[in-house]
């Protein structure tokens, strides 16, 4: 229990350091994407690379994505404060979140195919 407790925590730690030195990285160049997206390329070319193999993160990146919901919460709360807004503009924005949406699992969906595809071709060699 301990052992795991351990590891979760190591791969918690590597993310967030992954996902800081994005930031970090975003911001020390003046780029103009989230330090989260530039985390995420980041840890794709290492994953790509093979520097890092997916299954060593797999734990912590498991339990982020089982409480991804938390990570909500806070922001739908204050769009309370915006009542105004929301009844002159809401349908505009819930079409924006609709698309939002539909593209990033798109997009998402894509990607994954690819990677299972390219995966496939180099593991048959």
């Amino acid at each position: 229990m301990i052992r795991r407790i351990a590891r979760l925590s190591l791969e918690l730690a590597a993310l967030t350091a992954i996902w800081w030195f994005g930031g970090w990285l975003a911001k020390a160049a003046g780029l103009p994407l989230p330090g989260g997206v530039i985390g995420l390329g980041l840890l794709l070319a290492l994953f790509a690379s093979g520097a890092i193999r997916p299954s060593l993160l797999q734990g912590g990146a498991g339990l982020l994505l089982a409480e991804m919901l938390l990570f909500f919460i806070p922001a739908l709360m204050s769009l309370l404060d915006y009542g105004p807004l929301l009844r002159s503009e809401g349908w505009k924005i819930l079409l924006v979140i609709m698309c939002s949406t539909l593209l990033v699992m798109l997009v998402t969906a894509l990607s994954v195919e690819g990677m299972y595809r390219w995966r496939l071709r180099h593991e048959s060699r």
